[in-house]
């Protein structure tokens, strides 16, 4: 393998475009407008918040190269965020860059390393995985629309081959671009249908789980739902003060073994993943009457709380230590298949709402022993049916797009990076199709997201599939240099709940 760079480079947040750097653009000239970069999209141009995603797919056949090309420049490259670039026209710390249409190359986009065939061989599991941690050791051009499909063409112990899309996070956010990508695949039954997403459940919480006032009783359910209106109003005030105490330095979690040293942003990441059993996880929500998130927040938590104490050795495993996640909190409604797909073969913006638009919430995970591993769950779906009976991700939304228009893009981004370096990890959770779908022709088996490039050391992230869930753990590697244990007790941490509910 060649030798790579020790630190991410950020794309150019600072540059303007003269008339000579831009004649080295090749840019359209169809008509169509600029379109300013969103507030979130600026955020990642900043320095400390130069965040990518990286998702890496296992595919059920080598890879057929050309036909990966074909698929490629009929749908990703075409999309007007895959096909743009961002330019800054002015000058000063309120420049605002835009979205602007280029040519697309897809020779630099797919990329084909060459790896060492005895290693690839020897070891095609770690080779996976080192190749894919390089990748947030690697520069991409910021001169060009900022995306790659690295083809990893060799079998390891879950796919025949495999490739890694790595975008950069100002592109769209995490369920855009999962939608995005879905729509660039079939269904595996129908080759020429696009595949279905699990349709949105219902809004849980207090507030939509009242019946509306009406008919006899009417007085009664009024009352009710001025309580909760009234609840509502109150857990939303009490969180969106903790997550400003927090942002402010008022408030932070203790340093432990889980929480990063400043700068862990620019360390490299390694990623890894385990897959974990639909079933056995639906097993243990229908026996405790809560939500699938609401397990594997539990999981999370014995996980943390196994890993914590092997590593500290503390003797008073009942002693309940607590340390907070960011949940990121989708705020749009997730788009549609067709109206992605029709905006690729279009080339054209259409109804699909697209961009960066999400909140987030302040998780508390309680690192401690249980004597009965179900208590995990117990915990978590408390924490998550207080949270649902708050606006907070809303507020956190809405309060940063404010603090970018009344004070720049620099007082948000310093009020996002005390949230995160006052916090210990990040936590996101993300349904995929239930059925299994084709990529160009090539059987996804697994679809394994990550990220990085923001302050947490640790980022865990669950993505479903058919009928798995695909644990992925983004770590710093100098704070978790045994990033394969931490996966074991997220692994052992699921079998142990599931027996539990078993015998109960």
């Amino acid at each position: 393998m060649a030798m790579l760079r020790k630190r991410a480079l950020s794309i150019d947040t600072t540059r303007t475009w003269t008339r000579e750097s831009k004649a080295n653009l090749e840019v359209r000239a169809d008509g169509e407008e600029e379109e300013p970069v969103s507030p979130a999209g600026r955020l990642f141009r900043e320095p400390r918040f130069n965040c990518y995603i990286v998702c890496v797919m296992g595919l059920g056949a080598p890879v057929d190269l050309p036909a990966a090309r074909v698929g490629l420049a009929a749908t990703l490259a075409r999309h007007p965020r895959f096909c743009s670039v961002q330019v800054c026209n002015e000058l000063g710390k309120d420049a605002k860059p835009k979205w602007v249409r280029t040519t697309v190359n897809l020779d630099n986009h797919i990329i084909v390393p060459e790896l060492d065939p005895a290693a690839t061989s020897a070891d095609p599991d770690k080779s996976l995985e080192d190749y894919v941690a390089s990748l947030s050791t690697r520069p991409m051009d910021h001169s060009r629309p900022l995306w790659e499909l690295h083809i990893l063409d060799f079998p390891t112990s879950e796919s025949a081959a495999a490739a890694a899309l790595r975008m950069h996070h100002s592109l769209g956010d995490g369920v855009s671009l999962l939608s995005l990508f879905i729509a660039c695949t079939r269904s595996a039954t129908d080759p020429d249908t696009l595949p279905s997403l699990p349709a949105a459940g219902r809004r849980a919480g207090p507030l939509y789980a009242l019946p509306r006032p009406r008919g006899r009783g009417a007085l009664a359910a009024l009352a009710l739902w001025v309580l909760s209106l009234l609840v509502l109003a109150w857990h939303t005030m009490v969180d969106v003060a903790r997550f400003f105490a927090t942002a402010v330095s008022l408030v932070g979690d203790e340093r432990t073994v889980l929480k990063g040293a400043e700068g862990a942003e620019f360390r490299p990441r390694r990623f890894v993943n385990h897959t974990l059993s639909l079933d056995d996880i639906k097993y243990v929500k229908n026996a405790m009457g809560c939500t699938v998130n609401d397990v594997l927040l539990g999981i999370t938590s014995a996980a943390l709380s196994r890993y914590y104490f092997r590593r500290t050795g503390e003797s008073d495993r009942k002693n309940n230590i607590t340390v907070r996640s960011a949940l990121i909190v989708n705020l749009r409604p997730t788009p549609g298949l067709h109206a992605l797909a029709s905006m690729m073969e279009s080339g054209k913006d259409n109804a699909a709402r697209w961009g960066n638009q999400f909140g987030y919430m302040l998780i508390p995970f309680h690192l401690t022993e249980h004597d009965d591993p179900i208590e995990y769950v117990r915990e978590a779906t408390k924490v998550a049916r207080r949270k649902k009976s708050s606006l907070e991700s809303i507020f956190t939304y809405w309060s940063a797009d404010m603090m970018v228009k009344l004070f720049g893009i620099k007082a948000a981004a310093a009020l996002c990076y005390g949230m995160f370096t006052h916090t210990t990890l990040s936590f996101s959770n993300m349904v995929g199709p239930t059925e299994q779908v084709v990529f160009f022709g090539h059987p996804i088996v697994y679809i394994a997201p990550g990220s990085f490039g923001h302050p947490h050391a640790l980022t865990v992230h669950y993505q479903s599939y058919m009928n798995i869930v695909k644990l992925v753990l983004s770590v710093d590697e100098e704070q978790f240099p045994d990033p394969h244990e931490l996966l074991h007790d997220f692994t052992e941490s699921l079998r142990v709940i599931r027996d539990a509910t078993s015998r109960n």
